[in-house]
């Protein structure tokens, strides 16, 4: 029968499999990061517009910031197509599974961020355009091609380049970088290596697979737990000192309390009971974490501006 429907209808196939590429392509931006990075991003707009920016100004930063992650992701998945296909996680990316070749996301990433640059250079401001393509450059080079494979601190220092978003937001209000600006990017900074040890800590047969010198694989799982400890401290530490500062109001303070509060117990938690179970819970709460805390800044910028 199926056989007789694709006679009846020879162009079904050629849909299918259009949109099964399209899905590739998709997939090959890590649409979820790049979903979050947005929320930083907006968030640092309407810290800087004190009450919220134009919408076409967060129309264009969303698509200079959506390009620019999505390009960075795309070359990732080049570079790191060897390691891929030795993790059971990421073995059946489009690259890694040989549906797009290395040629052409390697093309599809370069292309993303030319047009984010243009974009963001065009319609918002250079400064804005070369963060973004900053951040690219050095998740690219620096944490893809080079930390990630040689040191204990990849995450560490290659988070730098996930903690620019927020600050591009910023930017693209005020064309300066300012005090406000540099705490979103701390916040985002001393996130990350908890975040990602966490995640190391589920998918860590993988990485020991892949020779990835991840904290667990290398220091071990109760090592990383003392870090994601300390981190976790530094982050919350960092969080309830810009609500002392004039940029953020009772929102964002009630918020970063109560939000690291919960951070810091987790990550309490699985220092005391090191399991599989404790890190995923801080795992995925890190990530509603993040969202949750730039979402209070866009509140705070709406009710108190």
């Amino acid at each position: 029968m199926l056989d007789q429907l694709r006679l009846v209808m020879p162009g079904a196939d050629r849909s299918a499999s259009a949109l099964k590429v399209v899905s590739d392509y998709i997939s090959l931006t890590k649409p979820p990061i790049v979903i979050l990075l947005l929320i930083t991003a907006i968030s640092g707009m309407f810290l800087a517009a004190r009450g919220g920016p134009s919408v076409s100004l967060i129309l264009l930063v969303c698509a200079g910031g959506a390009l620019g992650a999505g390009g960075a992701n795309a070359l990732n998945h080049f570079l790191d197509r060897d390691i891929d296909e030795l993790m059971s996680r990421t073995k059946q990316r489009p690259v890694a599974s040989e549906r797009i070749s290395p040629v052409k996301a390697l093309a599809f990433g370069i292309l993303l961020n030319i047009f984010s640059f243009v974009i963001l250079a065009a319609y918002v401001n250079l400064l804005a355009a070369v963060l973004t393509l900053a951040a690219t450059l050095f998740y690219v080079f620096v944490y893809t091609n080079w930390l990630k494979r040689t040191t204990t601190q990849n995450i560490v220092i290659g988070g730098a380049a996930g903690s620019i978003p927020p600050v591009v937001g910023w930017v693209a209000v005020t064309g300066s970088l300012d005090l406000p600006a540099l705490y979103l990017f701390a916040v985002v900074f001393f996130w990350t290596p908890p975040h990602f040890w966490a995640l190391a800590m589920l998918i860590q047969k993988d990485y020991e697979a892949a020779k990835i010198p991840m904290l667990p694989v290398v220091a071990g799982r109760e090592h990383t737990v003392q870090a994601i400890f300390m981190y976790s401290l530094v982050l919350v530490a960092i969080s309830l000192v810009f609500a002392t500062t004039s940029a953020v109001g009772l929102v964002y303070l009630g918020s970063a309390a109560v939000l690291g509060a919960i951070f810091v117990a987790l990550a309490w938690n699985l220092k005391g009971d090191i399991t599989t179970k404790r890190a995923r819970t801080l795992y995925l709460f890190s990530l509603l974490y993040l969202a949750l805390l730039f979402v209070a800044v866009i509140a705070d910028s709406k009710l108190y501006y």
